[in-house]
């Protein structure tokens, strides 16, 4: 039991339980999910604007694409675990798939 009067050690004890709980949910999967690992990652663009005097506005002139597209470095799954880096993800698909063929 963790003393009310010591919030670092209520916060350590917090940050303990949802690691244990996100380990937790990598390595045993819901057998009854799909799992589907995905990410969100961007793309940055320059974007050149021309003023148009007569309206007052900007038009979109042109579009530079200024970085490739790169892996996402948290990843993921369709059955709601979150937060997983790649060799997490790879763990949670292979117990996934462990559990499918027994």
């Amino acid at each position: 039991m963790t003393d009310d009067g010591d919030p670092e050690a209520n916060l350590e004890q917090w940050k303990d339980a949802m690691q244990a709980e996100h380990e937790d949910a990598i390595a045993n999967p819901d057998p009854s999910e799909d799992h589907r690992i995905e990410g969100v990652t961007q793309v940055s663009y320059r974007v050149t604007f021309e003023y148009d005097p007569e309206t007052e506005t900007l038009e979109r002139d042109q579009r530079e694409q200024v970085d490739d597209l790169a892996d996402p470095e948290l990843l993921s799954c369709d059955c709601g675990v979150r937060g997983m880096t790649p060799d997490e993800a790879r763990e949670h698909v292979r117990a996934a798939r462990e559990q499918a063929s027994e």
